[in-house]
């Protein structure tokens, strides 16, 4: 299975946790829809840019500057995504 099937096989906000949790250092588990990224420790501006980097390249999408300043948890992070998708996708 490739990377892609792979991706479209896995609900949105599992791929996005996994995403989230591989670039802070975390264990996916550890992180519910409602963390707060920026209190998750070892998460600094660099590493959000490489999460929005990574997401953009998973889903084959462009997230907007002011979609993703203000980002706070997961559960913002999926509906920017799934906005995202829609509207590129649609």
């Amino acid at each position: 299975m490739t990377s892609e099937a792979s991706t479209a096989a896995t609900p949105v906000p599992e791929t996005i946790t996994g995403i989230v949790a591989a670039i802070l250092g975390r264990d996916a588990a550890e992180l519910t829809p409602d963390t707060d990224l920026r209190s998750v420790e070892g998460a600094d501006s660099i590493k959000v840019l490489r999460i929005v980097a990574k997401l953009e390249q998973t889903y084959d999408i462009e997230l907007e500057d002011d979609e993703i300043f203000g980002l706070r948890t997961i559960d913002e992070v999926v509906a920017v995504v799934g906005r995202a998708l829609a509207r590129d996708h649609g």
